[in-house]
């Protein structure tokens, strides 16, 4: 689909559509991409970030990255800052799967030595980690446990016992935020998500398990302070998020704002963008909600990484930090939380909205791990289970886009047509004649995420690197996965 008439070209991989491209703008519209991609957007993405721009309060540019694809309110890939005096908070700049994430988890092995025995491990995989809609884990909690799980986030689990201190370190916030408050969760909210910690989920949320091939390394010196070293390292990557807990804390809260902006008379182009004053009760009511979401997310991502230590050791007879199990980071794409940001010159505490973005910290943040200071915060750009992912690190030039990148390679067409145009039983066949295990709930949700459903993971790669937002470490190439 052609770009607007009126998109103006910033440099090789950013466009930029003028206030005048729709009326109430505030501020322009910023867009990473090269042509190709650009020429890939659907026309929601320019609608929808376009309409993101006319929001009260919002900072510099409304943003868009080079995996953006239509989504509800935000596109998926947009990302804006607002003044938290006189800005809003928006569930749709958010999404309905609160701190959906992506884990990396390195290990010691070789594919030589996990090639026997992939099957007997993706299957076990499966069996620890349950995954598809409505599925429920192994946890058994009290409405009041699972409150303080909301509050005190992957902590909660370090502190039980699943898993190790230095998981919260190499976790985006310490696996935790402040300001969750379970008064205002609903009950609702807590009923659908009660029984769904240490699970995966359904969708495009995956576990695999990936080899860091030598010759996919683009920075093998930045790869190595990763902790990707070994000749065919074998990793563990998963993608998740908050489950029914967040889509029910979403759902609660846009139907809150709509009567909420009549009585601040505020007024938005699409019903998808309901928002509130930030600082208003209803919105520090949601930001609290949002926040133990948020916190859920890093506790469901936390059991799920105990419980794949426990299947390689039950595989591998070893134990887990043997296998050198360690996490390489945990990244976020559906957040917004406060940020302290450089604005024309002056340091300035924002709201920061990212809807399928990732936050990218540059070399020497003083926010990184010790061990990743030098070289920039790890970022994760997950591809389909087709094709791969890639390990980067935060780059100087993220600041231009309010330390944000990239989240994944980005859907080029929806579910519904991916399900009428490819089989889930053929594409399982091909997958394993080309090596790939494959596990999943059902074959319509296989079918949704074939590889040609999704944009090139290596374009988007490159892009980003490009338009110094992040350098690339390695790519990852999977071997096991389990689909929900």
């Amino acid at each position: 689909m052609p770009a607007p008439n009126d998109i103006r070209r910033v440099s090789d991989t950013l466009w930029e559509l003028p206030r005048t491209h729709r009326p109430g703008m505030r501020v322009p519209v910023r867009i990473v991409a090269d042509e190709a991609l650009l020429a890939a957007m659907d026309q929601g993405v320019f609608d929808q970030a376009a309409a993101v721009a006319t929001l009260p309060g919002i900072v510099g540019h409304s943003w868009c990255m080079p995996d953006g694809h239509w989504g509800y309110g935000f596109p998926i890939g947009g990302m804006a800052a607002f003044d938290p005096d006189t800005g809003v908070i928006s569930p749709g700049g958010i999404g309905f799967d609160i701190n959906c994430g992506v884990r990396l988890v390195r290990t010691s092995l070789s594919w030589e030595e996990v090639q026997p025995r992939i099957g007997d491990l993706v299957d076990l995989l499966a069996r620890f980690v349950p995954a598809g809609v409505g599925s429920h884990g192994k946890l058994a909690l009290s409405r009041e446990e699972f409150r303080r799980v909301a509050v005190q986030g992957a902590e909660w689990c370090i502190e039980r016992g699943y898993g190790w201190q230095e998981d919260l370190d190499l976790t985006e916030n310490g696996g935790r935020v402040e300001g969750a408050d379970p008064a205002a969760v609903s009950t609702r909210a807590v009923e659908r998500g009660l029984d769904q910690v240490g699970t995966l989920g359904s969708g495009n949320h995956f576990l695999e398990v990936q080899v860091a091939r030598e010759a996919d390394r683009a920075d093998p010196g930045l790869a190595r302070a990763f902790g990707i070293d070994l000749p065919d390292q074998v990793v563990v990557m998963f993608h998740c998020g908050s489950r029914g807990f967040g889509h029910q804390v979403a759902t609660d809260f846009i139907a809150a704002f709509a009567g909420a902006m009549g009585r601040h008379r505020i007024s938005v182009p699409d019903r998808s963008l309901a928002c509130a004053p930030f600082s208003s009760k209803e919105g520090q009511a949601y930001f609290a909600a949002m926040s133990c979401a948020v916190n859920l997310s890093y506790a469901n991502r936390q059991l799920i990484l105990h419980r794949v230590r426990e299947a390689f050791a039950e595989v591998f007879h070893r134990d887990p930090r043997d296998l050198g199990m360690h996490m390489v980071f945990d990244v976020s794409h559906n957040t917004a939380q406060l940020e302290q940001h450089t604005v024309e010159g002056r340091l300035t505490t924002l709201l920061v909205h990212r809807k399928g973005a990732t936050r990218a910290l540059g070399p020497g943040d003083a926010r990184l791990p010790d061990r990743y200071r030098a070289f920039g915060q790890p970022v994760i750009i997950g591809g389909s289970m087709e094709t791969g992912s890639w390990l980067l690190a935060g780059a100087e030039g993220s600041r231009m886009a309010f330390e944000t990148t990239a989240h994944g390679s980005g859907r080029r067409m929806s579910r519904g047509e991916a399900k009428r145009r490819f089989d889930g039983r053929l594409m399982r066949q091909d997958l394993e004649r080309r090596g790939i295990t494959v596990r999943a709930a059902s074959t319509s949700g296989l079918a949704e995420e074939a590889g040609e459903a999704y944009k090139d993971v290596d374009a988007v790669a490159s892009v980003v690197e490009l338009a110094g937002l992040s350098r690339r470490a390695a790519k990852l190439v999977p071997v096991g996965c389990v689909k929900g």
